[in-house]
């Protein structure tokens, strides 16, 4: 009897914690990263440009220069995660130090003075547009045990799926499972090895029915819960750029985009169990994933001069165009009076790769320049994470998460404001911004609110400048997508130091 058809099981365990909402928000969305005129300003410049990392608001930007440019930015950031979870209460800082930027533009002027298209540039930009590096530790007493995990995959799995043939190891058992009938199927097996919950029915190998090894008291605080998160890697794109200037009032530009993914991640929780009627005390499980992905976009936009001192800027950036490639592993621990059980099957589950398609974005800008001396700048972006799409579309798991996320994620506005005031070489720049939640609830993932101060000095062929940015926003992530569904609550709070150095060429 052994290896029961299972598919309808295997499908909705595998919709469950698959791809999800979760992993579409994380590579959808940017941080403010780019140079530090940019980020002091707030990133303010789609009809501005004149700065390397403008092209990557308005493709447009790169023809501004009056001469080729070359630079590159450091970035220092650090992170604050206040974490409530049930009656607990944790907070951790992480600083981290990279490279936020590096690129070059080069302008050729035309030779004919006749001629409408006075020049055209060529530039190249890298940029970080994600960073992923965070942690936090969530712990509380919690009136749920965390073996409601386990116990929620396994309804529904017969107990012959469950049990390994004679010679069959964990790690073989745990292998196939994974191959045939998903991640779901994989879970229930750790929790059944590691002996959380047993079988209503242990003489009937077509048993689908399991009973928690665990008590719970419903009202009262019997589980005491550590919840760790750590995760590292960045999500950065090059952007390959062709602008033009026609007569003296219309910029217009082009970018393609090279993306790549590079994100880790482990979590694990720790329950210690203080009611003394259960033989099992302690559960450890720990869960990591490695994710690779690379993907492309494009980029339109046109700047447009207005009189002699107003701009106005549009853009348009194309949906990115993902393939994803994701590999796992688990460990499960478990403590009791009759001894402790460690499933440790040391596979690593690769997982086919799979295609992402990320909502586009739209940006209309309008800048105000006082003569030589100041300027104000102001962007408005929209983008509708609604039509996130995981691909193939007709792939059930799939369609479900895209229906999931065309009713659970919405349009969001993202405003910015920036200014310049100059005093010989000098400059003087501050900024605010304002980011609307990709989610309908606004509560998921919070609205996103920062400013920004900065000062720069031009020594004619070299610019010299350094930026301080601030954001806040509130979270409210999921631990487990079944099982155990509480929240954390958690104010992450950012800030970031960069300094760069132009050159002209």
């Amino acid at each position: 009897m052994k290896r029961l058809i299972f598919a309808f099981t295997a499908i909705l365990s595998m919709t469950v914690e698959a791809q999800n909402i979760t992993d579409a928000v994380r590579y959808s969305t940017s941080d403010l990263n780019g140079t530090a005129r940019y980020r002091a300003m707030s990133g303010a410049f789609g009809a501005l440009g004149g700065d390397l990392s403008s092209i990557d608001v308005n493709p447009a930007g790169s023809a501004v220069f009056l001469n080729g440019i070359a630079g590159l930015s450091l970035n220092i950031e650090n992170s604050d995660n206040e974490v409530r979870y049930m009656n607990g209460f944790s907070s951790n800082s992480n600083s981290n130090f990279d490279l936020g930027q590096a690129g070059a533009a080069f302008v050729f002027n035309s030779t004919n003075e006749e001629n409408d298209w006075k020049k055209f540039s060529l530039a190249f930009n890298y940029s970080k547009t994600a960073d992923f590096e965070d942690d936090f530790l969530a712990k509380g007493m919690n009136d749920r045990t965390f073996n409601n995990y386990f116990l929620g995959y396994a309804q529904g799995i017969p107990l012959d799926l469950l049990t390994p043939l004679a010679n069959e190891s964990v790690s073989d058992l745990y292998s196939y499972l994974g191959e045939e009938y998903g991640f779901g199927a994989q879970q229930a097996y750790l929790g059944y090895e590691a002996f959380l919950f047993e079988a209503e029915d242990p003489n009937d190998m077509t048993n689908t029915n399991y009973i928690s090894a665990i008590e719970e008291e419903p009202g009262s605080f019997d589980f005491d819960q550590e919840y760790s998160y750590a995760a590292t890697g960045l999500n950065g794109k090059f952007s390959f750029n062709f602008a033009t200037q026609y007569q003296d009032f219309l910029y217009l530009g082009i970018n393609l985009n090279s993306h790549f993914i590079n994100y880790d991640r482990i979590t694990s929780m720790d329950e210690i169990n203080s009611n003394e009627e259960n033989t099992i005390s302690r559960i450890y499980f720990e869960d990591r994933l490695s994710t690779l992905g690379s993907g492309f976009s494009l980029q339109l936009g046109a700047i447009t001069k207005l009189g002699s001192s107003l701009r106005a800027g549009i853009a348009y950036e194309s949906p990115t165009w993902y393939t994803i490639s994701e590999e796992t592993t688990q460990y499960l621990k478990s403590y009791s009076e009759l001894g402790n059980a460690t499933v440790d099957p040391r596979i690593v589950n690769v997982y086919p790769d799979y295609k992402l398609q990320t909502a586009p974005k739209y940006t209309g800008s309008l800048a105000y320049l006082f003569g030589d001396q100041a300027l104000i700048s102001f962007d408005y972006s929209y983008k509708d994470y609604s039509v996130t799409k995981f691909k193939p579309k007709g792939d059930p798991d799939f369609s479900y998460q895209n229906d999931l996320m065309g009713t659970e994620l919405q349009g969001a506005s993202i405003f910015r404001l920036g200014g310049e005031y100059r005093i010989e070489g000098w400059s003087l720049r501050g900024g605010y911004r304002f980011e609307e939640s990709p989610y309908a609830n606004g509560n998921t993932i919070g609205d996103l609110e920062g400013y920004s101060v900065g000062l720069g000095y031009n020594f004619g062929n070299i610019t010299l400048d350094v930026a301080y940015d601030s954001a806040e926003q509130d979270r409210n992530p999921q631990l487990y997508k079944t099982g155990l569904t509480n929240t954390a609550n958690i104010n992450r709070s950012t800030s970031n130091v960069v300094l760069s150095v132009n050159f002209k060429i």
